[in-house]
């Protein structure tokens, strides 16, 4: 990595540090978990691991990023913050396929946003509160190779771009994340049930722009998310 690039993510960091102390976010994040907690309850939601030419990378990035999420519980209050969590795709991880800047590209880290957006999409199915999101600024998926609803995406850029989940709950939460073949699967454990809420999506098509309404099923808009087709 060039060093003005390491520099300006270093900046980030430091400005990110310095709104999470000012906001008392800082001692709110989560940690891994020691000795062994009970959950009882748990709701699941699965996605394909689509192949590729890096499918190998993509898939080593998802199963190392898995890992250390597996690590965390999320108390009342506690916040899930992915680079946090995961941490600089620079370090371990391999280069896969991601989008830079609205172009496909080789990037370390490349495939983990699959993990970033099925933790997201149980999020939202789960009614826990979104901090921060960003969804990617193309579509770049035709209806074979889409593995996900538009609409569920979260694009991370460290330093830049986070996920960020709080629980708003009053017991604890655990994100578990299995790879079984092709497959990756959540599963939201908690100590007490959890009502499986239903996302609808509403989409708007315009000639450069597919703008996604993602509601729960009282109505309530969770999101809106604004795509440029690809050309």
């Amino acid at each position: 990595m060039k060093i003005w690039k390491q520099i300006k993510i270093s900046l980030k960091l430091l400005i990110r540090f310095k709104n999470d102390f000012l906001s008392k976010d800082l001692f709110e994040f989560s940690k891994p978990a020691k000795g062994d907690l009970r959950f009882d309850y748990s709701i699941s939601i699965a996605q394909e691991i689509k192949p590729g030419e890096t499918f190998e990378n993509k898939m080593y990035n998802i199963l190392l990023a898995s890992k250390r999420i597996n690590k965390h519980v999320l108390q009342p209050r506690q916040i899930f913050s992915f680079f946090k969590i995961v941490g600089n795709p620079n370090l371990n991880f391999k280069k896969s396929r991601t989008l830079v800047n609205g172009k496909l590209e080789q990037e370390n880290g490349g495939g983990m946003c699959q993990v970033s957006g099925i933790v997201y999409q149980m999020s939202l199915i789960a009614g826990l509160e979104i901090l921060e999101r960003h969804n990617h600024s193309v579509d770049i998926y035709t209806t074979e190779t889409r593995f996900a609803p538009l609409g569920c995406d979260a694009t991370i850029v460290y330093g830049y771009k986070d996920l960020r989940i709080k629980n708003n709950f009053l017991f604890a939460v655990k994100f578990e994340i299995e790879i079984i073949e092709n497959f990756i699967y959540v599963n939201l454990w908690s100590e007490k049930a959890i009502e499986k809420q239903e996302l609808l999506f509403e989409s708007i098509f315009d000639k450069k722009l597919i703008t996604v309404n993602v509601f729960n099923s009282d109505r309530k808009l969770l999101n809106q998310s604004k795509y440029q087709k690809m050309s």
